[in-house]
């Protein structure tokens, strides 16, 4: 679960901030505490603190205003709210009939766990799971089955993309990238996608097919939000759209930049 959502102080923090965003600069602390539900002597701490780090302005009669860097913070809270939300849009039972497969051997009308693996759903005997559902059909082991009455939410954390840039053409193309480290950073990803034609000759020298090669962008995303952790191997002219996209889905990402020429780290 996002930080926010697990910290009182920053899900207040977040209110308050909207809360003035919204009716900036004429808002009155004890409207904020009446609208929130909290004490009066609570918002003006919690102001104090937001004015401190300089995520609110003041002009000294109590009227405030949300800095840019504060704007910032409250889209950044928000992206990983999205992000929490899609995932749980995913995962809960307001689906009548949902597919998983079967680990283990189930029966028509079992009650069964659900949990995610590997970004897919499965439905597993175990019931000491967080989401349990109901098979409409006897299933053997590794089998697709369906699953109604899905109660709970499934746990799902939000995997991470590495994003590998290699150089264009101009630059070298696959011969100027460090080919052994790519070796070493790929190894635990799935899937892998790429972008360019560089980046799908750089995989090729290192003996991988990449999973997606077409709409790339969206298939981490996916698999991302699915609880994997994918890599995509990128021409590194495409890297801000890529990272402008990743940033937009509220989807994590950590860029490596496997230019032979550069010191590994």
């Amino acid at each position: 679960m996002v930080e926010i959502l697990r910290n009182k102080n920053m899900t207040t923090r977040f209110q308050i901030l909207v809360e003035i965003a919204a009716k900036q600069p004429n808002i009155q602390q004890r409207h904020i505490a009446k609208t929130l539900n909290i004490t009066p002597q609570a918002v003006s701490d919690y102001i104090k603190q937001l004015l401190r780090e300089r995520l609110l302005t003041t002009d000294g009669r109590s009227r405030y205003k949300v800095t840019n860097e504060g704007v910032d913070w409250i889209l950044k809270q928000l992206k990983e709210i999205q992000g929490y939300l899609k995932s749980v849009e995913k995962t809960v039972s307001d689906i009548k009939v949902t597919g998983a497969i079967a680990s283990g051997d189930l029966s028509r009308g079992q009650t069964v766990g659900l949990i995610m693996r590997e970004g897919l759903l499965v439905a597993t005997p175990d019931l000491s799971t967080r989401a349990t559902g109901v098979a409409i059909s006897d299933a053997a082991s590794g089998n697709d089955v369906g699953i109604i009455n899905v109660q709970g939410i499934i746990s799902l954390e939000i995997g991470k993309v590495t994003v590998i840039a290699v150089p264009n053409m101009q630059k070298g193309g696959s011969k100027n990238v460090n080919l052994n480290r790519l070796q070493r950073v790929i190894r635990d990803k799935k899937p892998i996608a790429a972008v360019g034609v560089e980046a799908l000759t750089t995989l090729k020298r290192v003996g991988i097919q990449p999973d997606y090669s077409y709409g790339a962008r969206e298939a981490v995303i996916e698999a991302a939000s699915s609880g994997l952790s994918p890599a995509i191997v990128c021409n590194d002219e495409e890297i801000p759209m890529l990272i402008k996209r990743l940033d937009e889905a509220g989807i994590k990402h950590k860029l490596l930049d496997l230019r032979a020429s550069r010191k590994e780290s």
